[in-house]
């Protein structure tokens, strides 16, 4: 179904490029096939999490404990494999030998070995007060606060295994090798599900810290074999002061506070969410999985295409082909847009019934379902700008530019706290849902006009027409689903009645929404219909 989506998507988008786009079409079904598989077995591990822990206070404890070690994994391990490693290791690729590649490579990851190691130290000791400043609605439930501080420091360690997994995601894909990191990321899910059946009667929450690190340790040895096949060997030197240690280390303190502004946004949001007594018990929990769900169709898409395209967009750089690269980044921004789109309006139309499949059993009831509802209803609105920001953040990252997204996201993060202290009151967690919305809008808006500063034009014309195509269609999709919702899904009815018939909505929708966008004129699909009819 992935390959053949962007099989779809290679003619919807043609350009002169040819061999770049095919390359391009590979490598996103690889890591959308890899993130799929990843995504689905979270949605399956978020389900037990769901059934057996609800939206209750050892929920809220573990989702604050698993949030730091997550929030470093991405600043120090994704986060660096996308911004600095990439672009420094295709340099390296293009001008040097073998050998010179891989002595970067290993003090890469010396560097990122010792810096890393510090910061676990440094974690397990200050759990205590980073989980008084993460919680502070804590401190009126002592024994919450008490576990999600145990927690911490137990899965604190996570982020050496994860920061391995995301330096080899850089390295390999560097090396057009995009397999081994997109389907190893799906056994930190499996090693979750697979602890909570085993260990829950005899451990209950103590299960899942177990499970993670179980997880962190596979990703790591199933790429061991893939890396020693690429030719990679440590007898090739590894020394911490080397060039591009120096030069990843300078990429890296900018794309580190970006980060970091990034998460710092989900901190602050589950800092105000502890406020249990504003916006409701379980708030935490509540935005957890809704967030969860906007991750699933963002981990596909946008994540895979913005993995798949950077070391192309660096390398257009590198060969000083703007051109080439406007092209490419158009390519990118117009699969987001029709993918994420009608997604974001989809959640909103029928975001009930998918939570009452996916979670609504055991610990988590009613209050559970909606509290996670009123999050994603006001989350969806900015699918397509989570999407489009890490594009866009990515054709800074591929110029070297790792500042210019800083300054936006701090901005951003000013605005989603004063966001926050303002919308919690009349609309509780929705409150704090369409805060963060409002400002990644704003994050995408200032992304893209600073990069049309930076590199030209890039086909607005082309690009807003397609937006409103997209918006209208999808606008009708969404009022075809919520007339049919109100008409087959009211009232009480059973599981099994309940999921067909949701089926048959979404299908319909997605039939929909591709008839009005033929209406309108949109000529990618018209070339997507002419193909098909040739095959039949």
């Amino acid at each position: 179904m992935i390959t053949r989506f962007f099989t779809f998507a290679f003619l919807l988008f043609p350009w002169s490029e040819t061999t770049v786009k095919k390359n391009i079409i590979r490598n996103t079904t690889i890591i959308s096939a890899g993130t799929l598989l990843s995504r689905g077995l979270g949605l399956i591990r978020d389900m037990f999490f769901a059934t057996y822990f609800g939206t209750t206070a050892q929920a809220n404890a573990f989702v604050v404990a698993f949030t730091i070690p997550n929030m470093l994994r991405d600043i120090l391990g994704e986060g660096a494999a996308n911004a600095a490693f990439v672009p420094i290791l295709s340099e390296y690729k293009q001008k040097d030998s073998k050998k010179e590649f891989w002595k970067a490579a290993n003090s890469i990851l010396l560097g990122l070995f010792v810096i890393v190691s510090i910061v676990i130290v440094i974690g397990i000791w200050a759990a205590p007060l980073i989980i008084k400043i993460m919680a502070p609605g804590f401190s009126k439930e002592p024994a919450v606060a008490q576990l999600a501080i145990t927690l911490t420091r137990i899965i604190f360690p996570y982020i050496l295994f994860m920061s391995f997994t995301a330096y080899s995601m850089g390295v390999l894909n560097t090396l057009d090798h995009f397999f081994a990191p997109a389907f190893c990321r799906g056994l930190l899910n499996i090693a979750i599900i697979i602890s909570i059946l085993l260990f829950f009667p005899f451990l209950g929450i103590m299960c899942l810290p177990i499970g993670v690190l179980v997880g962190g340790v596979l990703q790591v040895i199933v790429q061991i074999p893939v890396f020693k096949s690429k030719g990679a060997s440590f007898a090739y030197g590894a020394d911490i002061k080397h060039p591009a240690v120096v030069r990843s280390i300078k990429l890296l303190i900018p794309r580190i506070a970006g980060s970091t502004v990034y998460q710092l946004n989900i901190i602050f949001d589950r800092m105000f969410a502890s406020l249990f007594w504003i916006v409701g018990q379980g708030a935490i929990a509540g935005l957890y999985f809704a967030n969860r769900l906007i991750q699933l169709p963002i981990g596909v898409f946008s994540t895979a295409i913005g993995t798949a395209i950077l070391p192309v967009l660096s390398a257009n750089f590198v060969a000083n082909d703007m051109k080439t690269l406007k092209t490419n980044l158009l390519f990118a921004l117009k699969i987001i847009l029709f993918v994420l789109i009608p997604a974001s309006v989809g959640l909103m139309v029928l975001g009930k019934p998918i939570i009452n499949i996916l979670f609504s059993r055991g610990a988590f009831g009613g209050q559970s379902a909606e509290l996670t509802y009123s999050a994603l209803f006001f989350y969806a609105p900015a699918l397509f700008a989570f999407g489009c920001n890490r594009i866009l953040a990515f054709s800074f990252y591929s110029m070297n530019d790792t500042l210019t997204p800083v300054k936006i996201s701090a901005w951003s993060l000013v605005i989603n706290i004063v966001l926050n202290a303002l919308l919690m009151f009349p609309l509780k967690v929705g409150g704090l849902a369409l805060a963060t919305s409002i400002a990644s809008i704003f994050n995408t808006i200032c992304l893209y006009v600073l990069l049309k500063k930076r590199i030209g034009k890039i086909k607005e014309i082309s690009l807003y027409t397609f937006f409103m195509k997209i918006m209208i269609s999808s606008v009708v999709m969404g009022i075809t689903g919520f007339v049919f919702s109100g008409i087959f899904l009211a009232g009480s009815i059973g599981f099994l009645t309940l999921f067909v018939r949701l089926m048959l909505i979404l299908i319909l929708c997605i039939i929909v929404y591709i008839i009005t966008a033929l209406l309108l004129g949109l000529d990618e699909l018209k070339v997507l219909k002419k193909w098909i009819l040739e095959k039949k």
